[in-house]
């Protein structure tokens, strides 16, 4: 297993929608297993293959539920159905978000409270699993990603100039920026 640098926003992997997995190999698993690697060193609670350089459609999660329910996996060309999503202004405290691949900021964003996602593990079992609160928002994010959208491109056009003034100010936008868990110092 190798952790893998992130991509940093401007990256055109991070802003391209990804391909589906046709190929189910050891290297689809070594990829997979340094994507659980990356992610746990970040730390993150998900990772989108786009976020490594990867375009396909891949990510994986890792959630402590209140009672101490651990929910781990990778999810293999995902479908993604969301409930209804509020129209209230995201509370900038319970509902501001991060994002390993725009490092270090948090913005609040406004996501559905419920997600079911459909797919495949590496065996190719389909799977299904639905999610409530921050699990939910946790697929959301992730699914995002592999459509070639971050966080920060759904903001409310209030924090749009902050988001503008980030990457001008950290030289984020243009090809080939990265970081590598365990070695940057970088809050994500």
């Amino acid at each position: 297993m190798t952790i893998r640098p992130i991509c940093i926003s401007g990256n055109p992997v991070l802003h391209t929608p990804a391909a589906e997995v046709t190929v189910f190999d050891d290297e689809l698993r070594t990829l997979v297993a340094d994507m659980f690697e990356t992610m746990d060193e970040a730390p993150g609670v998900g990772l989108a293959a786009p976020q490594i350089g990867v375009a396909k459609r891949i990510f994986t999660y890792t959630w402590t539920e209140d009672d101490g329910t651990l929910k781990r996996g990778v999810v293999i060309n995902p479908v993604l159905e969301i409930g209804a999503i509020s129209a209230e202004e995201p509370d900038e405290e319970s509902e501001s978000e991060g994002c390993l691949s725009f490092p270090g900021y948090r913005f609040p964003l406004k996501r559905a409270l419920t997600a079911t996602v459909t797919g495949v593990d590496l065996e190719q079992n389909p799977l299904g699993i639905e999610a409530e609160g921050w699990f939910a928002r946790i697929f959301q994010h992730e699914y995002d990603h592999l459509d070639g959208i971050l966080y920060v491109d759904k903001l409310n056009d209030e924090f749009q100039p902050e988001v503008l003034e980030i990457k001008e100010d950290e030289g984020w936008g243009v090809d080939g920026l990265s970081w590598l868990p365990g070695r940057d110092d970088l809050d994500a």
